[in-house]
């Protein structure tokens, strides 16, 4: 018989590394090991009640369940708009510049399938959401990496991009707050991506999940002008609503983006069940003593915890990150971030996240997530306290 072989494309990506080390932290706990992860962005907390009121309400009822509209209920592209305004300020008609996602990571490949031909050239930081690289490979496109740069804020170079052979790139990402760094953006950075993305015929995908964590001025790339012309904006409600595993975000684009995204999604998915769009709209208008208490007040306590594990391994970093992760150099004496994450692995039962997984130029750093209780965050502490001194 003849042997029977992968797609080619499969050559081009690994198992997604936390799907692999996660695997190995389940095999330390069985062994009772009791490992604390601090490695994943998945917010431990439930949802608003009026959320999980919504769903449970809607989910007895016998006419919710059967296939629903690709584009999403109008009800749900509505609340997406109003929210945006609410918080962006930015302008959007629910009847065609939103469509809902099953979570934003999809809109990743639903982008890429729209608007990348094969041998199509994509600018990808480094470091980056690795999804950007791997996604770019499936669907046959060439990966032109750019350097963000402490020294730069973890902002583009222009000028090393101007510098770039352009004229097979037709997409780039971009993702503010930033992650891995937690960086912030500023219009100002915004207008210049704008600008650049309209001067070479570059579509700018910004990524955009983490803007209420820890953040009290969040921004969005399309409240820059003219900015819909150029740019896709991706949404997600897994980070800032506590709704990782309900899969549900939204792209908001020009009209036209939307119908040629659409055009995939329709072909690959069958819409979002409705009892979630439901319970999605009722998250949408949490309010706002919801948002202070969840996204800030509750991150800026845990994020003590993880300054001090940072302190604690000799590591440096910025206060003025936002998200729901903490980035921090590294000291010299270790070779690798992987060396270092490994030994609190193995010695305090402790899972970091080594920073070369973002990119080669996120070597030399880790991160820590803040999606863990304080409780055993300090127990986190005090176990790499044992094995630091």
């Amino acid at each position: 018989m003849r042997t029977i072989v992968p797609a080619d494309r499969l050559n081009t990506v690994s198992e997604y590394y936390f799907s692999k080390k996660l695997r190995e932290v389940a095999e330390m706990n069985a062994m009772g090991k009791n490992v604390i992860s601090l490695g994943v962005g998945s917010p431990d907390l439930p949802p608003s009640e009026e959320t999980t009121k919504a769903l449970c309400e809607s989910v007895i009822k016998k006419d919710v369940h059967g296939y629903q509209p690709h584009v999403g209920i109008a009800e749900l592209r509505k609340a997406f708009a109003d929210w945006y305004k609410r918080t962006y300020n930015v302008n959007l008609d629910f009847a065609n510049e939103i469509q809902p996602l099953i979570g934003s990571k999809e809109g990743i490949l639903h982008i890429s399938l729209a608007f990348l031909n094969p041998g199509d050239g994509v600018l990808v930081p480094n470091p980056g959401y690795p999804t950007y690289s791997s996604v770019s490979k499936l669907v046959g496109a060439n990966i032109v990496s750019y350097e963000l740069d402490e020294n730069n804020n973890w902002q583009p170079d222009f000028d090393a991009l101007e510098k770039l052979d352009l004229s097979n790139v037709k997409l780039m990402w971009i993702n503010y707050p930033n992650m891995p760094t937690g960086a912030n953006a500023t219009i100002e950075l915004f207008e210049k991506i704008v600008t650049f993305g309209k001067k070479h015929g570059i579509i700018i995908a910004h990524d955009n999940p983490y803007s209420l964590i820890l953040n009290e001025k969040p921004l969005s790339i399309l409240q820059v002008e003219g900015a819909k012309d150029i740019c896709i904006e991706l949404n997600s409600m897994s980070k800032s609503h506590n709704m990782p595993g309900w899969r549900i975000g939204t792209l908001a684009s020009n009209a036209q983006f939307i119908q040629w995204v659409l055009k995939v999604l329709t072909n690959i998915e069958s819409g979002i069940l409705k009892p979630i769009q439901l319970a999605a709209i009722a998250a949408l208008n949490n309010s706002g003593e919801w948002h202070k208490e969840n996204n800030i007040k509750l991150y800026a306590n845990r994020r003590q915890y993880a300054e001090a594990i940072m302190k604690e391994l000799g590591c440096t970093f910025d206060k003025k990150q936002s998200g729901m992760f903490l980035w921090g150099k590294i000291p010299a004496e270790y070779k690798s971030s992987e060396e270092l994450a490994d030994k609190i692995l193995y010695e305090a039962n402790v899972f970091l996240t080594p920073g070369f997984i973002f990119g080669n130029k996120g070597e030399g750093y880790i991160r820590i997530s803040l999606c863990c209780n304080e409780d055993m965050l300090k127990e986190a502490l005090e176990r790499i306290k044992k094995v630091t001194n």
